[in-house]
C-alpha cells in the first residue's frame, strides 16, 4: 500500500476557498483521507478525539494563528509528534523562525502550485 494511500491530513484554514484548493490537490495526488477544520480552537478538538499523521494549517486566522495552533500541538502528548506544515502569505524570516523553534516541520508561502505542496509535503513523509 502506497503511502498516499494512508495518510491523513488534516487542512486548518479559516477561508474556505484556500481549504479548498488544498484539498483538491491533496485529491489529485491521491491522498483520500483528509479532514478538515475551520479553526485552531477547532482542530484541537477533532485532533484529540481523532490524529492524523499531518497538519496543514493556515497561519493568518482569527483567535488562534497557525504558530500558536501548532505549539498547543506540540504540548499535547496525543499529538506533539504529527507532522505540521504552515501555509503563509508572510514567509519572513522571522516568522519561519518562530514555526521552527516551535517544531514546524515545512512551510508554504501563498500563493503555491499543487506541485510545490506536494513537493512541501514529500519533504516531511517521503515520497508520495
Amino acid at each position: 500500500m502506497a503511502l498516499r494511500d494512508q495518510l491523513r491530513i488534516m487542512v486548518v484554514d479559516d477561508m474556505s476557498t484556500s481549504r479548498g484548493l488544498i484539498t483538491q490537490a491533496l485529491d489529485a495526488m491521491g491522498i483520500r483521507q483528509v479532514g478538515y477544520a475551520t479553526d485552531g480552537p477547532g482542530a484541537l478538538t477533532t485532533l484529540e478525539k481523532s490524529p492524523v499523521h499531518m497538519v496543514i494549517s493556515d497561519y493568518n486566522m482569527p483567535g488562534m494563528n497557525g504558530i500558536q495552533l501548532l505549539q498547543a500541538l506540540r504540548q499535547n502528548p496525543r499529538t506533539k509528534g504529527v507532522g505540521f506544515i504552515l501555509i503563509t502569505g508572510r514567509a519572513d524570516a522571522a516568522l519561519i523562525n518562530e514555526g521552527k523553534k516551535n517544531g514546524m516541520n515545512n512551510f508554504l508561502k501563498k500563493p503555491f502550485t499543487p506541485q510545490e505542496l506536494k513537493a512541501c509535503i514529500e519533504a516531511v513523509v517521503g515520497r508520495l
